[in-house]
């Protein structure tokens, strides 16, 4: 394909996002209850701290040095430098807004099977498949800021004992979620450049897509159980 062909094949999954999922328009119209805004965020963090093992598997397999020093801002990003600092972090603090103990996210108590077996297929697909497939998955980083930016605004409107500094894990990672899109998929334009190696990563997106609304099908699925 041509890049411009290339680019539109990737960016043309964006209906596959999770952003149309029945939970997150539940979310985002006010209408789940506390007790399920807890689930969401309990397994939510098992994403979000399965990221850095995800972003070092990359590392790992990757040959290109540039690309090895990019990507390890990924992990200090969501870790941070030190402890209290990171995505991470800030993930903890919305559980906390919402109702969770800092004790019963990080046991993972609340962590649903579906949920767990989904990430953890994400993290193995980072590990076992092509450095620049794994790359590839990341590129829902292209469909995110729109979602974000809605989130903040919805989850203020009808959630009204969360505030703007609880949903510090979205305001400041607008910005980067941004930089590291257009970097993504910079990489990925130039690094693939078969049309076996195109598909591949098309296919990587595809598979990061379902990923993300299998998470939501668990964690839907449990509110309903």
């Amino acid at each position: 394909m041509s890049e411009r062909e290339f680019v539109a094949a990737l960016r043309g999954l964006e209906p596959r996002y999770w952003s149309s999922h029945p939970f997150h328009r539940r979310l985002h119209a006010g209408d789940l209850t506390r007790e399920e805004l807890r689930l969401w965020a309990a397994n939510r963090w098992y994403y979000q701290r399965m990221l850095p093992q995800k972003d070092a598997a990359i590392i790992s397999n990757c040959p290109v040095p540039e690309v090895r020093r990019l990507w390890l801002d990924r992990i200090v990003y969501h870790d941070g430098r030190a402890e209290g600092e990171g995505g991470a972090a800030r993930w903890l603090r919305l559980c906390e807004a919402v109702g969770l103990s800092r004790e019963e996210v990080l046991d993972e108590r609340h962590v649903t099977p579906g949920a767990r077996f989904a990430v953890d297929a994400y993290v193995n697909f980072a590990r076992t498949r092509p450095w620049v497939e794994a790359v590839a998955s990341g590129l829902t980083e292209m469909f995110s800021p729109a979602l974000m930016r809605r989130r903040v605004g919805d989850m203020l409107a009808h959630y009204p004992w969360i505030r703007r500094e609880d949903l510090a894990y979205f305001t400041e990672r607008l910005d980067a979620v941004s930089d590291e899109g257009r970097q993504t998929l910079d990489i990925v334009v130039r690094h693939c450049v078969t049309r076996e190696q195109q598909d591949a990563a098309v296919a990587a997106l595809a598979f990061k897509c379902d990923v993300l609304r299998a998470l939501l099908d668990a964690i839907d699925g449990a509110t309903k159980g």
